[in-house]
């Protein structure tokens, strides 16, 4: 089974996430290692990672993934809290 990934961005002046980067095999190993490099904690979901790779990049997400990556959005969040609290 060849790898998948999906990079997501959302700033404070977007209405929605954006993928800014998406792909499948060598892409998304080099997607995975970009992560990696700036100690992006990685979430794993095969299936939200297929329906991200169907977005056009640089695309707002579709409607219907509103609620599974917000759920992504608040595990970073607890993720990150307890880096800060251990480090």
């Amino acid at each position: 089974m060849k790898k998948k990934a999906a990079a997501l961005r959302y700033g404070e002046n977007d209405n929605a996430p954006k993928v800014v980067a998406s792909g499948r095999g060598d892409i998304a190993l080099k997607i995975i290692e970009k992560a990696n490099a700036f100690d992006v904690p990685l979430f794993q979901n095969e299936a939200l990672a297929e329906a991200l790779l169907k977005q056009e990049v640089g695309s707002e997400i579709d409607p219907q993934l509103f609620q599974a990556v917000a759920e992504v959005f608040v595990w970073l969040l607890k993720a990150e809290e307890s880096i800060e609290l251990s480090g």
